[in-house]
């Protein structure tokens, strides 16, 4: 529906600007880290803080009241109205929760799952100030981790969203993109024009970004994981051999398509973290798990909106702060996946309710989510507890690797659940792999299917990215990961829309079912 010039490739459709802006983008960011790391590195700390100082605020409410809205349509009558003109859904309960919670969760949901936890129970949160790895400091960890990978980073990515997209798609005919979010306010101009070209590079950008640094990390944590387990060095080489099988693995997943490659991989995932998570839940501290899920939660909700809004460090000195590194942070990393991730849950959520996708996300997700980091970092906090420096001793400098590690290997049968958690963690990278890569090709294709050459291409560019800043180190990667946040300042933007345009439309399907 573009006016911009495309270009055939497979006889489909690519827009040929989105892509050059996107990919020129990330060649031209790869192209400074290489000449000078130095500079790029003060360039993203300064629009990392910027960022935070500025925007910060926003973003807290932004995501605050993405979740509230979605509940309040859950009790709207046209929350029952089927989306995608299919009666029935194309995907299995299991299959589209699987490819959703594999697709989101990535690869923080094992490395931070172990890490963010006990960071929290080592150095408590300003707003609760507890008393350093004690008991009094176990529940607000685990609630503080709840804040950050629950509710409001679930209902950020695709619920609203999701809902504007299946909408103006399927009933209306407009394009399956981030610029069909700004159809509410710039109309024909979003997609016809130069918006929506910006707006679909930002969105694309954001989403390398964020995919490409939990490559490069998994390159460097799988590394770390098979030279403390195999003595095998942990060197560049290893670690670009990590990521080259990885980078194979999900380009093949990619390029047979959703209801193929994709949902089989995440299939396979959801049951390997299943069992895992049953045999911590027996080997390790059972009681412990379900007494800290619990009052963590108690926790949690009886702080939900101080912790939701809190800005005690905001402004401090100009630099990010206690607010900036961590929920910040996350928000930004969050924001930036938001619209390719809401356009990835309209691809394949057809058929489903409006109610049942805002359920998922919002409710059920983040619940599982919580539960899941109550098991592996309630457990480290329960060692913790039991023998200090048993498990912070390694986690000393915020190593997200060796944290799992010393969780894993404590347990019986140490030696192999570790092997199956870094297995585990390579699957949830492919995963996101290949769905963003599906997501990616999807932006810049006029049809249905996205071209196979652009889908090969970006999951291929991708790995590269990640291979390059790998070699200039952690801190390539780590740049990369800090310009995320970054690159969420115009995505927050685009996804502004969704607060009153999804209940809009929620509105206007309870009048169609009068």
């Amino acid at each position: 529906m573009s006016t911009s010039p495309n270009v055939a490739a497979g006889g489909q459709s690519i827009n040929k600007p989105v892509f050059a802006l996107s990919g020129g983008f990330i060649a031209l960011f790869c192209l400074w880290a290489l000449v000078d790391l130095k500079g790029l590195s003060g360039a993203v700390d300064a629009g990392f803080a910027f960022s935070a100082r500025y925007f910060g605020l926003y973003w807290q409410l932004l995501l605050l009241g993405t979740f509230l809205i979605s509940l309040i349509i859950c009790f709207m009558p046209g929350s029952k109205a089927r989306l995608g003109n299919l009666a029935k859904p194309e995907f299995t309960t299991f299959q589209w929760g699987s490819m959703i919670m594999c697709t989101l969760l990535a690869g923080g949901g094992v490395f931070w799952a172990a890490g963010e936890p006990m960071a929290h129970f080592i150095s408590s949160p300003p707003l609760f100030g507890a008393e350093a790895k004690t008991a009094a400091a176990a529940w607000p960890a685990l609630a503080q981790s709840y804040m950050h990978w629950g509710f409001l980073a679930w209902a950020i990515l695709g619920s609203l969203g999701a809902i504007m997209l299946m909408y103006y798609h399927y009933e209306k005919g407009l394009p399956l993109a981030p610029r069909t979010l700004l159809y509410p306010v710039f109309g024909d101009k979003a997609i016809n024009g130069p918006i929506g070209t910006i707006a679909d590079a930002a969105c694309v950008i954001a989403v390398v970004a964020g995919t490409v640094g939990p490559i490069g990390f998994l390159g460097l944590q799988i590394s770390y994981g098979l030279n403390a387990l195999f003595d095998i060095p942990n060197v560049f080489a290893t670690q670009a051999i990590v990521i080259l099988v990885l980078v194979a693995i999900y380009t093949v997943s990619a390029i047979s398509g959703i209801t193929k490659g994709i949902q089989a991989m995440s299939t396979a995932n959801i049951w390997l973290a299943g069992i895992l998570m049953a045999y911590m839940l027996i080997a390790g501290p059972t009681a412990f798990i379900f007494e800290g899920f619990f009052k963590g939660l108690g926790v949690y909700f009886t702080n939900f909106f101080p912790m939701a809004m809190y800005r005690g460090d905001a402004a401090a000195f100009g630099e990010p702060g206690w607010l900036g590194w961590w929920t910040v942070f996350f928000w930004g990393w969050f924001l930036g996946y938001g619209p390719l991730m809401a356009v990835f849950v309209a691809r394949i959520s057809r058929g489903r309710s409006i109610r049942g996708i805002i359920l998922l996300l919002s409710i059920v997700a983040p619940l599982v989510t919580n539960f899941w980091f109550t098991i592996v970092g309630g457990t480290g906090i329960a060692m913790e507890l039991a023998e200090a420096g048993s498990v912070s001793a390694a986690f000393e400098g915020f190593n997200l690797p060796a944290a799992l590690l010393a969780i894993t290997q404590n347990l019986p049968m140490g030696f192999l659940v570790s092997i199956l958690f870094m297995i585990l963690t390579f699957i949830f990278v492919a995963t996101t792999g290949d769905s963003m890569t599906y997501v990616i090709a999807k932006t810049m294709s006029n049809n249905e299917e996205p071209a196979t050459a652009v889908r090969a291409f970006w999951a291929i560019a991708m790995g590269v990215t990640a291979i390059i800043l790998v070699s200039l180190g952690a801190s390539g990667i780590g740049k990369l990961q800090s310009f995320i946040v970054i690159t969420a300042v115009p995505v927050s933007l685009i996804l502004l829309p969704s607060l009153w345009d999804a209940l809009r439309i929620v509105r206007l399907k309870g009048a169609e079912q009068a």
